[in-house]
């Protein structure tokens, strides 16, 4: 789970991710929506994010296209949702025992 949390603190990593959500896209189309990065920093980003699982690689010939692994990310989601819930519950508890009377607010 670190190694996920790590690599979507990057905000390109999380456009990448964004731009592939729903559809497939090809290296050289994800390179364009970053004028100011390189095409080797951006498929370094590419290799990176399939390598932790967050993206699928499909080959045709020299071409190769992206899409999100929605998996993985729902994982993290899950992962994140943990410390909401846990939060809600303890302050439900609280709420609860401040109308009982077992606690001053």
């Amino acid at each position: 789970m670190d190694t996920l949390l790590k690599t979507l603190a990057d905000e390109k990593r999380r456009e990448i991710l964004r731009l592939v959500w729903s559809e497939e896209l090809g290296a050289t189309e994800i390179a364009q929506h970053f004028p100011n990065v390189t095409r080797t920093a951006i498929s370094q980003q590419l290799s990176l994010m399939k390598r932790v699982g967050l993206l699928n690689e499909r080959r045709a010939g020299t071409h190769r296209f992206y899409r999100a692994q929605h998996r993985e990310v729902l994982r993290v989601q899950q992962f994140l949702n943990g410390y909401w819930s846990d939060s809600l519950q303890r302050l439900k508890e609280l709420a609860e025992a401040i109308e009982k009377g077992e606690v001053t607010a």
